[in-house]
């Protein structure tokens, strides 16, 4: 879980966030995060979390708030959600930050779209995404993501801002579709 206070008031700024905005939080976890966009008192807010148990604890700590969805977001359908223009925070698990990040790139529905992703992920994958061609680490997630976004690194997220503590840094980035969906 992300803790450090200053790392979160950073990433939520990172959204600037204003009343008229709906946002989707992918796996708020303990609720950190959340707690801090909730002070920027968004228009609509959701949060997907697929752990039951973190689901308690959410809905004791914000109390009717935000809805919260319990379900795994590879398998979610975002056209349930039918609000237009919606930035999405996720400090993503990092097995599966790619495809999450193709997933929402790829978003086509009619009654969803992204104004901005910020999202965490593990720092090599995130040097993939933010990578040039020539560089090494160049791949098809750097030509998909900067195809289809303006991709900017938000900041660096060293592995002790989190309990427990996770083997590898982090890295922020933030995607601004450069086509809006329909």
């Amino acid at each position: 879980f992300l803790i450090d206070k200053n790392i979160i008031e950073k990433i939520c700024n990172a959204g600037n966030l204003s009343e008229n905005d709906n946002v989707l939080e992918i796996g708020p976890g303990s609720g950190n995060l959340t707690e801090c966009i909730l002070q920027k008192n968004p228009k609509k807010f959701y949060v997907i979390e697929k752990d039951e148990r973190l689901i308690e604890n959410l809905n004791e700590r914000f109390d009717n708030k935000l809805r919260i969805i319990n379900e795994d977001i590879l398998k979610y359908d975002l056209k349930l959600l039918c609000d237009k223009d919606f930035i999405v925070f996720g400090n993503l698990p990092y097995n599966i930050s790619s495809q999450i990040l193709i997933n929402f790139i790829n978003c086509s529905y009619s009654k969803f779209s992204i104004k901005k992703l910020i999202f965490m992920f593990q720092k090599e994958v995130a040097d993939r995404i933010v990578s040039m061609p020539n560089q090494k680490s160049y791949s098809r997630i750097s030509v998909i993501a900067q195809a289809r976004c303006k991709v900017k690194k938000v900041l660096n997220a060293p592995s002790d801002i989190f309990f427990p503590k996770p083997k590898v840094d982090g890295t922020v980035l933030e995607f601004t579709p450069i086509l809006k969906n329909k």
